[in-house]
């Protein structure tokens, strides 16, 4: 049997559902039968929690770091100050800052191999932001971190049903089309295609690429970028053999479930992706950072401040990030090693330069 995973999990906002959704998802001991648990959080809000939830007792071992943690244990580890409290519903600059810090945690130490995956619960996107935070969101932020010239952060949302990726994620509407180029589709195409077969075991992937306009700009008549940018990115990225297609207007695509012939959807831009793919699987949807050296996944809902504190919030999304992880943190693990060590080409490809092999191994 596997190696239990040590499991990362940010409290996120802690005036929103995050702590809600954390307790409920602990709550059931199945969950330490699958990996070790560790919350970069504080003791004490969880516990401020559980009595304003009425809650049965969740019991967390408190952990200085993650080399600390206990396999059969929720552990937690305190990054906030103890005079830190939740103020359910709140938008607040102290619970901003309070996110920041264990996420900034809980990403060193999956740089450093402390934990093996990162599961964030939901941020306000405004009050978190800082000097030493300046990110759009998650997948910006995260890109940054990783540190390395390849990383290519890349929005994923999935389910058992359904992956769709982004082109742009947090990006105003009218600054779409200047950042829809050629190269850029092809890169995200790429950063997809791999994730695909190596987060996803999926051989051979067929990618959708969304249009920008309506009815796929209706040859021109409205708007051009389908012309000039989309099908020369598709075609491009079908040379690089990335199995590409498209351009498919939005509407009929995932009104006629014409999605379910893919592995997955590359949409232009944030809400063009996200509306459809939440009203098919919202509760069950996950979101993923593919294209970095490490795995972090998250729930596909906010903070829900609405409903913080009253007992309202699901937990399933949370749950479903958690098993994403775990799922895709082994399926690279089998990939790499399944390409450790590749046949070298034996064959003659017409049109391009060959060499003859030495198959002596002399």
């Amino acid at each position: 049997m596997d190696q239990k995973l040590k499991v990362g999990i940010t409290q996120g906002d802690i005036n929103g559902i995050g702590y809600e959704v954390i307790l409920k998802v602990l709550e059931d001991n199945r969950m330490l039968e699958l990996c070790t648990p560790i919350v970069y959080g504080s003791a004490k809000i969880a516990a401020a929690y559980r009595k304003i939830l009425q809650m049965p007792n969740v019991v967390f071992t408190q952990i200085r770091s993650a080399a600390e943690a206990r396999p059969d244990a929720n552990n937690i580890i305190n990054v906030v100050g103890e005079d830190v409290r939740p103020e359910p519903g709140i938008s607040s600059a102290e619970a901003g800052k309070a996110a920041f810090i264990a996420l900034e945690q809980a990403v060193a130490d999956l740089k450093q191999g402390e934990i093996d995956v990162l599961v964030t619960a939901p941020i306000n996107k405004k009050n978190i932001q800082s000097d030493t935070f300046h990110f759009p969101g998650h997948t910006e932020y995260l890109e940054a971190a990783a540190g390395e010239p390849q990383s290519r952060a890349l929005m994923i949302m999935c389910c058992d049903q359904l992956r769709v990726a982004l082109q742009t994620t947090h990006l105003p509407i009218k600054d779409v089309p200047e950042a829809i180029t050629i190269d850029a589709i092809v890169e995200k195409l790429k950063v997809f295609d791999h994730a695909l077969r190596a987060d996803f075991s999926v051989q051979n992937p067929r990618i959708a690429v969304l249009a920008l306009n309506p009815h796929a700009g209706d040859s021109g008549l409205l708007g051009s970028e389908e012309q000039d940018v989309i099908i020369p990115a598709i075609a491009k990225a079908q040379e690089e053999k990335v199995l590409a297609f498209g351009p498919y207007a939005a509407d009929g695509f995932f009104g006629s479930s014409r999605f379910k012939h893919f592995d997955g959807v590359l949409a232009m831009y944030h809400d063009q992706g996200l509306a459809p793919f939440k009203a098919l699987s919202m509760d069950r949807g996950v979101n993923f950072t593919a294209g970095l050296n490490f795995v972090r996944t998250s729930p596909d809902h906010g903070t829900g401040y609405d409903i913080a504190g009253k007992g309202e919030a699901s937990p399933d999304s949370l749950r479903e990030a958690i098993y994403t992880a775990i799922d895709i943190a082994r399926n690279r693990r089998d990939y790499a090693e399944a390409f450790r060590h590749p046949l070298r080409k034996q064959y003659y490809e017409k049109g391009a330069d060959n060499v003859v092999l030495d198959l002596t191994g002399e």
